[in-house]
């Protein structure tokens, strides 16, 4: 299993920042670029430990979808996922917020940890070669447009 794990300081507080997870606002930062919806079962608005999530979208005119289950959900510093997809390559990604005080105010240290596998020999060394370091870039990117958007900034 291949494990990413990175780190980003917002300048806002933990509870400004958990309000960019729930269903209905995840597609602005999660994956923009990939015209992505989220569809939801076993909760409304908000999710809850036990619901069901399908992401789809299109990314390079190729459909994709993926069910999620929510396994974890602290509302405001923890939201985690398990994902499998229909190629077989599944995982989990978990968010983890601490809040910090310091003489500018309150900030949230977000620590992001993505794990997953890809089946097959040929998936493993995809995934040494490419993979990884694709999915690394593109999470820093999840990260910086998330913190973007919490700390209202263009």
């Amino acid at each position: 299993m291949s494990r990413i794990v990175l780190t980003q300081m917002v300048a806002a507080p933990s509870e400004d920042v958990f309000v960019f997870f729930v269903p209905q606002r995840m597609a602005h930062w999660y994956g923009p670029e990939m015209r992505s919806s989220f569809t939801t079962q076993g909760c409304g608005s908000e999710f809850r430990a036990g619901s069901k999530v399908c992401i789809s979208g299109e990314l390079a005119k190729r459909i994709f979808s993926h069910i999620a289950v929510v396994t974890a959900f602290e509302k405001p510093r923890l939201f985690e996922w398990r994902f499998e997809d229909a190629y077989g390559v599944r995982g989990c990604e978990r968010w983890e917020m601490e809040r910090l005080e310091n003489s500018s105010g309150a900030q949230t240290l977000i620590r992001f940890t993505n794990e997953y596998e890809i089946p097959g020999r040929f998936g493993r060394v995809l995934d040494w070669l490419l993979t990884r370091h694709a999915l690394a870039r593109r999470n820093r990117d999840y990260l910086d447009r998330l913190a973007r958007l919490a700390e209202r900034r263009p």
